[in-house]
């Protein structure tokens, strides 16, 4: 690897890490106003994500570019019908992480986005016909033996985990499908949904029940700052994952749940027993052996029947 690539690896490394770090310490942003109602938190971070995104847009000339994507998408209905899902995906994302978050139920969260990763797989096998190794394979069984576990012991199924993985899954999936770049692509989410935050804000201040109005300087100053909170770690991740290989950005991308967890059980004394460690291990372990699974460590213990049928074989 040559110096100039040495260095750009190094800062795809950086900013890669600090997206996720970011991401990983955000419980402790949304912590700071949970006297506020999710949903009313969730306007808010639309609305500012949209305006502090258009203010990055024009300083760095993207103008042109927005109004060009813009006219595309709407010429193309299958591109069009993919920003509106995905702004739909990614309101569910926030509306139950902030929820989760809010109400104590960190550690759940973290599980949805151990589970991701999986789910972004068996997507790209289902949806985009990509094959499965064996080892992969295996860890898919782990990961639902944790699962199930988790479930039966409290009766329960967990759905803040499976609403978080699934979708960011699907929002992943449908990025990928339309191809916008990251900045332009959040721009047209937040302006698909924006009206109806706008619309949903302007009923409780005329209500009277709306908190931004009635809250103190710190406070507006946080609602406002969660626009900023959303995209600037975005911003890094497409700076960061543009320099590295796929592989590190996937090592890199447990960062954010692990730190979510240790908030979760330490800081905020949620509730985690012997269930949830079984869970987690098996989740970890599915982790650890989907990360290996397409290295010579593990494709050498593949049995020979499936070596044809896989990717990479």
């Amino acid at each position: 690897m040559g110096q100039d690539n040495m260095r750009e690896y190094k800062i795809g490394i950086l900013y890669t890490a600090i997206a996720y770090i970011a991401w990983g310490v955000l419980p402790l942003y949304w912590k700071l106003i949970d006297s506020i109602p999710a949903v009313e938190i969730l306007a808010h971070r639309i609305v500012w994500s949209l305006v502090f995104v258009l203010l990055i847009i024009l300083i760095s000339n993207k103008g042109k570019q927005l109004v060009t994507s813009l006219k595309e998408i709407f010429k193309n209905k299958i591109k069009l019908v993919g920003i509106i899902a995905s702004s739909i995906l990614i309101t569910i994302n926030w509306a139950t992480y902030i929820w989760a978050v809010n109400t104590d139920h960190i550690i759940d969260a973290s599980l949805g986005y151990y589970i991701n990763p999986l789910v972004s797989v068996l997507l790209g096998i289902i949806v985009l016909k990509e094959r499965l190794l064996f080892w992969q394979g295996i860890s898919f069984g782990l990961a639902g033996i944790g699962v199930l576990i988790l479930t039966f012991q409290y009766g329960s199924f967990p759905w803040v985990a499976f609403t978080l993985a699934l979708s960011f899954g699907f929002y992943g999936l449908t990025k990928k499908l339309a191809k916008l770049d990251s900045l332009i692509g959040l721009a047209m989410e937040t302006m698909v949904v924006a009206p109806i935050a706008l619309i949903y804000l302007g009923f409780l201040h005329n209500s009277g029940v709306g908190s931004f109005s009635g809250a103190s300087f710190d406070v507006k100053l946080l609602l406002m700052g969660a626009g900023v909170a959303t995209a600037l770690p975005l911003l890094w991740f497409a700076s960061g994952a543009n320099r590295i290989p796929l592989s590190v950005v996937g090592i890199l991308q447990y960062i954010a749940p692990t730190i979510s967890l240790l908030l979760g059980v330490f800081l905020y004394q949620e509730h985690f027993t012997k269930v949830h460690l079984v869970t987690f291990i098996c989740i970890w372990a599915a982790l650890l052996i989907y990360s290996f699974s397409k290295t010579k460590l593990l494709t050498s213990f593949q049995p020979k029947f499936t070596k044809d049928k896989s990717l990479g074989a």
